[in-house]
């Protein structure tokens, strides 16, 4: 019984310094990234990987980063108006919006999610794909960090250079050249909603071929930007903190 007693705490030990360990590491990689950019992310590594063992010849990731100064403010504005509304207020979670998901998945074969900005840069970022509680308990807790040491501004830039708008291309500047043969600064309303409105499923919906699907959803993303304010919106809530001191 002592002996059993023995290895039982040193078991729980070695696990309390694990946990310990992941945390210490975790806050100092999420922490770098404040002020160093991600060359890639799990996402793109994990796409890269299956296009590999799937011999999909197809397959090319286009990825350029470009600061947040040096991207249209119409992108920005479009992507909070598409999907998250709340982003320059919330800590990281939308409760209400989870709470009508939750509500509506009860009663449709359908799963809608309730991802924020900066859930969606925790899964992208660190994370691989799939569904499970312990996958999302991760994301949440990535999530929480990231919410923690990183200003909003880092958050969004993070976000729209991550952020996969086609199959292989991430980022706002690989998404405006591929489709709009454009830099990422020079990315109309109008160019800005249709690469919002393929963020659910970039895959599937084009933005070099917009469906009457894509243009529905542009349409309400630029009516919702103007709702918004336009991009002094941003500005006002300190996600161009850099621009609004100029």
């Amino acid at each position: 019984m002592a002996r059993n007693r023995s290895f039982f705490g040193r078991l729980v030990r070695v696990l309390a310094l694990l946990v310990l360990l992941f945390i210490v590491l975790s806050t100092v990689v999420v922490l770098s990234l404040r002020w160093t950019n991600p060359p890639f992310t799990a996402f793109m590594a994990e796409s890269q990987i299956a296009a590999w063992l799937s011999r999909d010849s197809s397959y090319v990731s286009r990825h350029s980063w470009v600061n947040l100064d040096g991207i249209s403010p119409n992108l920005p504005l479009a992507v909070v108006a598409s999907e998250d509304q709340k982003f320059p207020e919330h800590w990281g979670f939308d409760v209400e919006a989870i709470e009508k998901a939750y509500a509506l998945n009860q009663h449709s074969h359908k799963v809608r999610g309730a991802s924020t900005i900066s859930q969606q840069v925790a899964k992208n970022l660190y994370l691989w794909s799939g569904r499970s509680y312990f996958r999302k308990g991760l994301e949440a807790y990535f999530t929480v960090l990231i919410e923690t040491l990183w200003p909003k501004r880092r958050i969004l830039e993070i976000y729209l250079n991550i952020a996969e708008f086609g199959y292989g291309i991430y980022g706002a500047e690989a998404a405006a050249r591929a489709f709009f043969h454009k830099p990422a600064s020079r990315l109309t309303r109008g160019d800005a909603a249709v690469l919002a409105a393929v963020l659910p499923n970039p895959e599937r919906l084009s933005a070099a071929a917009p469906s009457k699907y894509v243009q529905q959803r542009r349409d309400w993303i630029l009516n919702q930007m103007q709702a918004l304010g336009g991009p002094e919106m941003l500005d006002e809530n300190d996600a161009y903190p850099q621009r609004r001191a100029r």
